[in-house]
């Protein structure tokens, strides 16, 4: 059985994808946009190796969420492992969002793809940020109805970023943050 090597796991989260989901950060980029969000991601060591049955046990356990969110670092840098987990969420009737920094014309068929109702594609380009549509951060990046389980709708929801803080004194941050989402926080807008 191959192991995932995973970065972050965040149960519960209405920054990473329609409605409420389970976000799993992979460790390992081999993208390596400049300008990344998650540097931190890129390479394959410190990441936290864990038995993709465990995971799936780990998500489908948790109340409430419609769905998992794969990022990165770079989910189809793990297809197999990856694959194997999508493809069990999804047969217990959770939907599965994957983001890649590459192209679909230049992915090799996989698990993972196959197991994926929800493709953002495409490398982020600091140079040109995506204003309107959400989750994503430059206007090259594509979304792709993979399965008739979404569709454009989800363009209506806005991004939001989550902030958490642990009884540790640890923070956490998720989610994109618009001009406009940082000034309604400012003005205690909590959407």
């Amino acid at each position: 059985m191959e192991l995932l090597n995973l970065h972050r796991i965040v149960d519960v989260t209405a920054a990473e994808g329609p409605g409420l989901r389970c976000a799993v950060w992979t460790q390992g980029c081999s993208v390596r946009c400049p300008g990344c969000f998650n540097p931190q991601t890129w390479t394959t060591r410190g990441g936290t190796l864990l038995p993709w049955p465990d995971l799936a046990e780990r998500v489908l356990a948790i109340k409430g969420v419609e769905g998992v969110t794969l990022l990165g670092g770079e989910p189809f840098d793990q297809p197999e492992p990856l694959g194997a987990f999508a493809s069990a969420v999804r047969a217990a009737g959770l939907s599965v969002m994957t983001f890649t920094g590459r192209v679909l014309e230049d992915l090799p068929p996989s698990k993972l793809l196959e197991a994926t109702d929800l493709l953002v594609d495409g490398p982020f380009l600091a140079d040109r940020p995506e204003p309107s549509r959400p989750w994503i951060g430059s206007v090259n990046q594509r979304f792709h109805f993979l399965t008739d389980r979404y569709d454009e709708s989800i363009f209506a929801t806005p991004n939001r970023l989550e902030l958490r803080i642990a009884t540790d004194g640890s923070v956490e941050l998720n989610g994109f943050a618009t001009t406009e989402v940082l000034e309604a926080l400012l003005e205690g807008d909590h959407r």
